[in-house]
């Protein structure tokens, strides 16, 4: 195991609950089975299910805490876990910030130690178990994102056809989430762009993926895609179009995502017929992501790529420091490919995300 998880955001000034900050680990067999624990009946919220984890002591790193945590819970040894999504949940009693983290590679067989059940769930299936632990259910709905973002980059008419026959292949091979970005070949010939959309929706429906679309592209587009990708700049001026919140207090989410949360969510979801991506470079662009109430962001460039030349990536501590205060699922973009996934993913990234190297693969 590696420590790649930077120090975490601090309470809220303005919170009067105790704030606590949680371990949680996700751990994950080779066919894809979560396990989920219940909590014991001498234990606040007796009989609701949760993500194995615990507190993380005064001088613990997160993954120290939870191979701590999950030795005493469970009786394993972690022999491979990463970093993933850092998220604040506000409880009527406490606010708690759960460092979840992914985990692959365990010794031993997980045992309930402290008498609670266990369970081994598909998270892409309807659960059978519950109910869940309200900070539980985030991650179970991140867990259903593919680990590639395929961004097409065609171009023009001729390209066409030999594109769709990589696009197929890549599809064959696993690619499940991909982006429909061609705004330089729309101010060409839009006719052309918009036909070449709706193939390339059809082909991902075909093969069980999903296809977003950049908000470069005009708004009557959104319906057919499974989803809308902001650009950053769309992003903020999206969310600068919308008021913020005004008394009342704050609920979980709001201290997630920041002040416009509530109503930008609103806003946003009356359009956005499925999920919702936001392109990223700061930590502002993130906090917008969050913000809007985004499903993912995509973040970058990380390392030096031909799209951006002259332009050194922020590299992969940049890149983690980031990652660990977006409070949602981060894929890493610029220079990646199946042989970065592993490096990625140790530095906190959900997946990576990029055009040649994910749709030319060997």
């Amino acid at each position: 195991m590696s420590e790649n998880i930077p120090e975490a955001p601090a309470a809220p000034a303005s919170a009067d609950k105790p704030f606590i900050k949680v371990a949680a680990g996700l751990i994950l067999r080779p066919d894809g089975q979560l396990l989920l624990a219940q909590r014991p009946s001498d234990k606040p919220w007796a009989g609701w299910w949760e993500l194995p984890g615990g507190k993380i002591e005064a001088g613990e790193s997160t993954l120290e805490a939870l191979a701590r945590e999950l030795q005493e819970e469970l009786g394993i040894q972690i022999t491979d876990a990463s970093p993933w999504v850092t998220y604040t949940h506000e409880y009527p009693k406490n606010i708690v910030q759960l460092a979840f983290c992914r985990v692959y590679g365990w010794a031993g067989t997980p045992a309930g130690l402290e008498n609670q059940e266990l369970a081994w769930v598909d998270p892409q299936a309807e659960l059978p178990v519950g109910p869940l632990l309200p900070a539980t259910e985030p991650p179970l709905r991140w867990l259903r994102l593919p680990e590639q973002y395929l961004i097409t980059s065609i171009g023009s008419q001729d390209r066409l056809e030999p594109y769709l026959e990589k696009l197929a292949l890549a599809l064959q091979k696993g690619v499940r989430l991909v982006q429909f970005r061609e705004s330089a070949w729309m101010a060409v010939s839009k006719p052309d762009a918009y036909a070449a959309f709706k193939r390339i929706v059809q082909i991902c429906h075909d093969a069980g993926a999903r296809c977003l679309v950049n908000s470069g592209h005009p708004e009557s587009w959104w319906a057919l895609a499974d989803g809308v990708h902001f650009r950053a700049a769309d992003a903020r001026a999206l969310l600068d179009r919308v008021p913020p919140l005004t008394g009342g207090g704050e609920n979980h989410a709001s201290r997630n995502a920041g002040e416009h949360t509530a109503p930008a969510t609103n806003e946003i979801r009356a359009k956005v017929p499925g999920l919702i991506g936001v392109s990223a470079h700061d930590a502002t662009d993130l906090a917008a992501a969050s913000a809007l109430g985004a499903d993912f962001a995509l973040l970058g460039h990380v390392l030096d790529t031909p799209s951006h030349p002259g332009q050194p990536g922020m590299g992969w501590d940049r890149f983690s420091l980031l990652a660990a205060q977006a409070g949602l699922p981060v894929f890493a973009i610029g220079g990646q490919s199946p042989a970065t996934q592993a490096e990625a993913r140790r530095h906190g990234a959900h997946g990576i995300a990029g055009m040649r190297q994910l749709i030319d693969q060997d």
